[in-house]
């Protein structure tokens, strides 16, 4: 006991700190801030796609196919029109950056009314009408960039009506129909197609329809009438661009041009 009072009381021994030391301080410090950097989770690097970025308008050919509706008259007199279903098939051979030549086969098929009847006691009511184009003509692109386009096209063929499917055997002439026919037909309008990705475009084709059918009272009467008529039809589908084969022409970056 004298012995450890006599350490103590000597003038240079050193006292123990209560205070930890600075070394062991700091490493306690750092080792909670080392483990909540190795909790902290790590986020994915995300890359942004654009899937328009390579969508061009110097592709050789194209083809769409599409649901389509048709308004029509079966008869040159009648009250009440036809609402036709059926499809749009098209296809188009681009000559220039601006011209091409477009080609479309179209089916539609619905019911129509008819003009009052009573033919020996067999009343016809609601029967099935056909027509059939087959047209050709040429096709502008108008305004476009990666986003649309807007394509203005005019042709002109023909068209097979069939009107005397469900008349019974009867003459078209007794419910006011045409007989059945292949007519002069013409198809005037346009495109306007929203780009999906550089081969998918989504397409609205929205069209004025002239159709020139002939009229005769009596199957075997000399007597015919011409009768134009011009209606309403809207298809609406997919196109797929064949891009493998290319259009000659100087391409552009700017996008005012769509190249």
């Amino acid at each position: 006991m004298q012995a450890q009072d006599s350490a103590t009381q000597q003038p240079g021994a050193q006292q123990p700190s209560s205070q930890p030391q600075q070394g062991s301080s700091s490493s306690s410090q750092q080792a909670p801030a080392e483990g909540q950097a190795a909790q902290t989770p790590e986020y994915g690097v995300y890359t942004a796609i654009d899937p328009l970025a390579k969508v061009r308008y110097d592709n050789r050919y194209d083809m769409s196919l599409g649901f389509a509706y048709d308004h029509m008259k079966a008869g040159p007199t009648l009250l009440q029109g036809s609402n036709l279903g059926g499809l749009d098939m098209e296809g188009s051979y681009w000559l220039t950056r601006n011209w091409g030549i477009e080609a479309t086969g179209r089916g539609y098929i619905g019911t129509s009314g008819t003009a009052p009847n009573d033919y020996n006691g067999n009343v016809i009511r609601g029967p099935v009408v056909k027509q059939y184009f087959f047209v050709g003509g040429a096709e502008w692109l108008g305004p476009h960039n990666k986003h649309a386009a807007l394509i203005a096209h005019a042709m002109f063929g023909g068209v097979y009506g069939n009107f005397q499917k469900d008349l019974r055997g009867e003459p078209p002439e007794v419910v006011g129909f045409y007989y059945n026919q292949l007519a002069p037909a013409g198809i005037i309008g346009g495109h306007m197609d929203l780009n999906r990705n550089e081969h998918w475009v989504f397409r609205i084709t929205p069209d004025a329809v002239m159709t020139h059918y002939t009229f005769s009272d009596a199957p075997n009467s000399t007597l015919s009438y011409g009768q134009y008529d011009v209606n309403f039809a809207i298809s609406v589908g997919l196109e797929y661009k064949f891009t493998s084969i290319k259009r000659s022409t100087n391409k552009k970056t700017n996008w005012k041009s769509g190249w």
